[in-house]
């Protein structure tokens, strides 16, 4: 479990760090970010906010456009940031070159399909590998932890949470895919990754999982109204009806005027992190 410093720089108190580490999930390299908050006092560890980034992402996205340290500062949060997917010459990708699957897309599952099932693990390597890493690294408290997540990470985060209530104590979304297994992105992706199976695919969708048992104590959802994929590939008012049939307290913003992008998450990410700091204690 050997870690790689990459860089560190103090910033609103403390340490945003960008590591590299060898994945035992994934079988490559993998690259995360790592904000660590002022430390309050001797022996002081900070609950852990992880952070799902969405397509075509990699850790650096939130971490340069987010805005989330000042907030982590004053609310005492480490916030993580882990890549959207395996790296490297001999990783597959789309067949066609496409932005919504393979490198950049992974989903946040473990592939069984071949050849993405030899890399892809990033459900094992988020939930479990990670976590592991840190804790060994860095001094948090993993029994405080929540996440959060964007489009696809948005996805991941609410599956991870709903799958894991009680590791998680807080989990909120920007523009999440809510329903994968019923939009193009998800199918594509599900199919890929898992095959024809849609039984398979159903623990990877939160409306899904909501449907089939699932259930956190309250959930947390933000959303633009200008968003270009709102309608199509998100879905917000599934996830609202199925968390009104089961009982979940959904908070579900529709913000006028907002889009997909950083303005976006950065502009709400404050409200997010209190949302969670709150839960976290």
């Amino acid at each position: 479990m050997s870690l790689e410093t990459v860089s560190t720089s103090r910033s609103h108190g403390g340490v945003q760090g960008v590591y590299r580490h060898r994945s035992r999930a994934t079988g490559t390299d993998m690259t995360f970010s790592l904000y660590m908050p002022p430390r309050a006092g001797e022996g002081a560890r900070p609950p852990v906010v992880w952070y799902l980034s969405g397509l075509t992402c990699t850790h650096a996205n939130v971490t340069e456009k987010g805005e989330f340290r000042r907030a982590c500062s004053e609310l005492g949060l480490a916030f993580v940031a882990p890549d959207t997917s395996p790296r490297g010459a001999d990783v597959p990708g789309d067949p066609g070159g496409a932005y919504d699957f393979g490198l950049g897309a992974g989903f946040y599952v473990d592939a069984t399909r071949e050849p993405f099932s030899r890399n892809y693990r990033m459900w094992s390597y988020v939930v479990e590998e990670l976590p592991e890493l840190i804790g060994a690294h860095f001094p948090v408290d993993r029994a405080r932890q929540s996440i959060m997540g964007h489009s696809m990470g948005g996805h991941g985060a609410l599956t991870v949470a709903l799958r894991n209530p009680d590791r998680y104590r807080a989990a909120s979304a920007f523009a999440p895919i809510v329903a994968p297994s019923q939009v193009p992105w998800g199918m594509k992706a599900l199919g890929g990754y898992l095959g024809d199976d849609r039984q398979a695919w159903r623990k990877h969708d939160a409306v899904a999982l909501i449907e089939d048992g699932a259930r956190f104590d309250s959930l947390l959802v933000d959303v633009g109204d200008a968003d270009p994929f709102l309608t199509e590939q998100l879905r917000p008012e599934m996830l609202q009806q199925a968390c009104a049939r089961a009982g979940i307290p959904l908070t579900l913003h529709l913000r006028p005027g907002y889009d997909h992008s950083y303005y976006f998450i950065s502009t709400f990410m404050q409200d997010h992190l209190r949302w969670h700091a709150d839960r976290l204690g």
